[in-house]
């Protein structure tokens, strides 16, 4: 029986060389079946599944409650990993990171705590459905508790998750939450047609007088006022997930690239050589793609580090301290979108005109990228980074900066 079919009860025995080792797992599995599951493009109820088994989804929990207690380091690493055999499955291991950590940063200790508690116990997937650009949610207050009701256009992982943190209108302004999908009101819909990202589960959710209660409101709508610092570390993170989960989709590309060249690419006629992979031209290529991805994984890996540090302070991390580490996530976004888009575009040059035959679907990976690099236009992130070099103006904190 493979590591990803066992059931891990908790982390608390599991090291961190274990976790890697099981996702490194998983990614090869998902490779293997990747076209097969792109051309199905249904949810990946399975997938979830075997990442809960394998304790990833708890790996940057705490210890003391059965987690793997990883860092946001090695968690985008993680992500980073699933991504080179399937992007989807990459990108929900991220989002999920970001939406059960969150509670931790916006709801008071004790509630926090429990959340973490249940999460773990029960290895429940968090998701979300918190787009901005979608208002859909209104809260109405029903005798001690409220009532939920909307629509949103798109919800990551709206059929697999567990758990979801969402954000609606209550009275005269936003207020964000976090409850159990399997709540009486709460409809996902099968409507993700996209070309990219099949995997993701991104359709429409809808809530029907869903039952919302007190204790499910974040501190910034019990207490009144603006969300904590802390809690505003989401943004940078969750864009350190699409930083992480493209770069991941792009070595994915380049690996099947070179692993098509070695076993079925034909030298072109005037090459001089008798193999492809002894063609210069190639391997100039190949050692192209292979700098830029190093270059933007260093990169990558700096970002979640400053990332890490400011928000290791807690409480006592300032809006500056905030902005600036947001700053070096956002020019790892700008760099780790153009060569991904680059390279999964470009691999074609290296396995040439048989490798574009539907059964390889190897045009998943630049569908994968394209699609989900829409998410949020990247020369808004440029013009970020431009302020904050420029200007010295921190990034303005919002749910996409």
């Amino acid at each position: 029986m493979s590591q990803s079919n066992v059931v891990f009860a908790s982390n608390r025995n599991t090291t961190r060389e274990d976790l890697f080792a099981r996702a490194e797992e998983i990614a090869a599995d998902l490779s293997k079946r990747a076209a097969e599951l792109d051309r199905e493009g249904r949810p990946p109820l399975g997938e979830i599944v075997k990442l809960k088994n394998a304790g990833l989804l708890n790996a940057l929990h705490a210890q003391q409650i059965g987690g793997g207690g990883l860092d946001w380091v090695d968690g985008l690493q993680l992500v980073r990993i699933l991504a080179r055999g399937e992007s989807s499955i990459g990108q929900l291991l991220g989002y999920h990171y970001v939406n059960s950590q969150y509670v931790y940063w916006a709801f008071d200790e004790a509630r926090a705590q429990e959340f973490g508690s249940k999460t773990v116990g029960n290895s429940l997937y968090w998701g979300a459905a918190v787009n901005p650009r979608d208002p859909g949610l209104v809260l109405t207050r029903r005798g001690n508790g409220y009532v939920l009701n909307g629509r949103k256009s798109f919800s990551t992982a709206a059929r697999v998750s567990d758990y979801i943190n969402a954000n609606a209108a209550l009275d005269d302004k936003i207020v964000g939450f976090a409850v159990p999908t399997n709540r009486a009101g709460y409809k996902a819909n099968d409507d993700w047609d996209n070309f990219g990202q099949r995997l993701s589960d991104s359709g429409s959710v809808e809530f029907h007088d869903f039952p919302v209660y007190e204790e499910d409101l974040d501190r910034a709508a019990t207490v009144g006022g603006e969300a904590p610092v802390l809690a505003t570390f989401n943004t940078p993170l969750i864009q350190l997930v699409f930083v992480n989960f493209y770069l991941g989709t792009a070595e994915g590309a380049l690996r099947e690239a070179v692993d098509y060249v070695r076993t079925t690419t034909r030298p072109w006629i005037t090459s001089g050589v008798e193999r492809a992979s002894d063609d210069p031209y190639i391997l100039e290529r190949v050692g192209e793609f292979t700098a830029a991805l190093k270059a933007s994984v260093a990169l990558a890996d700096s970002a979640a580090a400053a990332v890490q540090k400011a928000l290791a302070r807690g409480n006592k991390a300032t809006a500056r301290e905030r902005g600036e580490a947001a700053a070096e996530a956002y020019a790892a976004k700008v760099h780790a979108t153009h060569v991904a888009l680059d390279i999964t575009s470009r691999v074609f040059e290296l396995t040439g005109a048989r490798s574009t035959a539907e059964k390889y679907r190897f045009d998943r990976f630049w569908r994968n990228v394209r699609t989900h690099t829409l998410h949020d236009p990247v020369f808004y992130k440029a013009k970020e980074v431009g302020e904050f070099v420029l200007n010295d103006r921190i990034p303005e904190v919002s749910l996409y900066s």
